[in-house]
């Protein structure tokens, strides 16, 4: 309510619309970030009121999109707030602001498994687990319009038919809803025995079935699956934290020449403040960019929920925070 003057280097922005996503509470702690009251929703798009004397990327009436840094005291559910410039690009007329809030956290997420974790190309294999969700479809989108291959798997008759429809098609969508499905088994009868280049996790089961505990989703697979279902010189982009490898499976690792990576997203905010800046405004905003170009050359194709009016915002958070949408949840102003 009651805004700090607009510094050098700020951005005024009326919020058109902004995008819940799932709180660590565990890495704002270990990096000493936790408070009593978070802020909630990072993800926003909007309208330039005002510029600060030092900003030279926007103007008054530019339609922007970004997302807010990690250490932000402001939540994005406000109706005007403050940003540095660097956590900003323009969107494109064509492009909406639900939308465009929706779909920059998991394009970013996307391009950092895809692009700098692993490389993805024409003519190679991508196995996208858990495909239906938000980012597993940015995920399968932008791995084909990089001309590789793609295989998904689906939790449920509703994601097994939504990505059916999807254009252009996948090569293989492999339903594990009845839980007797096996991953590798279809993977490596896709790619003639070789296994596949890259996979992309939605998490993984880490022990066998008697030790697991019993809140951990049935549908994901074993770790074994995934080191036989690799192929030689293949990547691992792993979203499970805890990962932890035994020596055979090290071993099996090491007989295939395969890397595993750990996909985290926050990566671009998690460096010493100056680096972190520095990687953010070098790497991250080339992202934004072409995230915001292909969502209006129609490349990239969202799963986003029904807009949300902002009295609803506190039910829709609730359900992101227990990893119960399926949807991205976006917040209409």
């Amino acid at each position: 309510e009651n805004l700090p003057p607009t510094r050098d280097n700020d951005v005024k922005v009326q919020v058109r619309a902004c995008a819940l996503s799932w709180i660590d509470t565990k890495l704002l702690s270990e990096i000493k970030l936790e408070k009593e009251l978070l802020p909630v929703g990072r993800e926003i798009s909007g309208v330039v009121l005002e510029v600060g004397r030092k900003v030279t990327f926007f103007q008054p009436d530019d339609e922007v999109v970004g997302i807010l840094p990690l250490d932000s005291e402001e939540s994005g559910l406000c109706e005007v707030i403050l940003v540095h410039e660097h956590y900003l690009v323009r969107k494109p007329e064509k492009v909406c602001w639900v939308e465009a809030a929706g779909t920059v956290r998991d394009g970013v997420r996307a391009y950092t498994a895809l692009h700098y974790l692993s490389q993805v190309s024409p003519g190679k294999t991508v196995l996208v687990m858990d495909g239906a969700s938000p980012f597993g479809t940015i995920a399968i989108q932008l791995a084909q319009h990089r001309g590789a291959k793609v295989i998904s798997t689906a939790y449920s008759l509703e994601d097994k038919q939504y990505l059916e429809r999807l254009r252009p098609p996948v090569a293989r969508v492999i339903d594990v809803s009845n839980g007797k499905t096996d991953v590798a088994e279809s993977c490596l009868e896709e790619t003639g025995g070789l296994g596949v280049d890259i996979v992309l996790d939605a998490g993984v089961k880490l022990y066998s079935a008697e030790d697991e505990s019993a809140s951990k989703s049935q549908l994901l697979p074993h770790k074994h699956d995934i080191i036989t279902l690799l192929g030689v010189g293949g990547h691992w982009i792993t979203t499970e934290k805890n990962l932890q490898l035994d020596p055979p499976d090290s071993h099996s690792l090491f007989l295939k020449g395969a890397t595993v990576s750990f996909l985290n997203d926050e990566i671009w905010n998690l460096s010493n403040i100056q680096q972190g800046k520095y990687l953010y405004i070098l790497l991250m905003l080339p992202i934004l960019e072409d995230i915001m170009e292909k969502l209006s050359s129609s490349i990239f194709r969202p799963q986003l929920d029904e807009p949300i009016p902002l009295y609803e915002a506190k039910v829709s958070m609730e359900i992101v925070q227990k990893n119960q949408a399926r949807r991205r949840q976006v917040i209409q102003f």
